[in-house]
């Protein structure tokens, strides 16, 4: 079962310092990273800076365009206006045959702010203790998606890379 999971950090560069972090924990088979994307926003910025890693164990599950309209939806809307908002809208619908709905898209965009960062991940197989001990005393705030094996097929399907 795939789980997709976004971990919010308070400075621009935490969620770096995080993924460099879980890439050593699925070098050691603590965890696979099916897919990772990080939004960096820094102080002063009106939008969030985005990046799209892709698998770092393999084969990427998603593709760019699944995390550029995830994070459309999530960050971009309020500058588009109306019309876009709009279509925007439409696509939140869809992005919940995913196990992506309204309550995750709104707390992921109350809290991932200016000066802070998150990591948005796609993951299976972790260890959790291993991975929550290697984390102990990092300051971040998690808001997690479990998705249905259904749910993840569709989307690796949908959004593939």
């Amino acid at each position: 079962m795939s789980t997709l999971t976004v971990w919010k950090f308070d400075t621009p560069q935490g969620a770096q310092e995080a993924l460099n972090k879980l890439i050593d924990l699925s070098k050691q088979q603590l965890i696979d990273i099916n897919d990772a994307a990080i939004v960096s926003w820094e102080t002063g910025k009106k939008k969030p800076k985005t990046q799209n890693y892709g698998s770092l164990t393999g084969q990427g599950a998603l593709s760019g365009a699944f995390w550029g309209m995830l994070f459309g939806l999530l960050f971009f809307v309020p500058f588009f206006g109306m019309a876009v908002g709009a279509a925007m809208g439409a696509l939140s619908g869809k992005f919940s045959d995913y196990g992506i709905n309204d309550k995750f898209i709104k707390e992921v965009r109350e809290q991932v702010t200016e000066s802070t960062s998150a990591l948005f991940l796609m993951t299976s197989g972790a260890v959790q203790d291993r991975v929550a001990e290697a984390f102990k005393g990092v300051s971040t705030q998690l808001i997690e998606s479990n998705l249905s094996s259904e749910q993840a097929a569709k989307l690796a399907e949908d959004f593939g890379g």
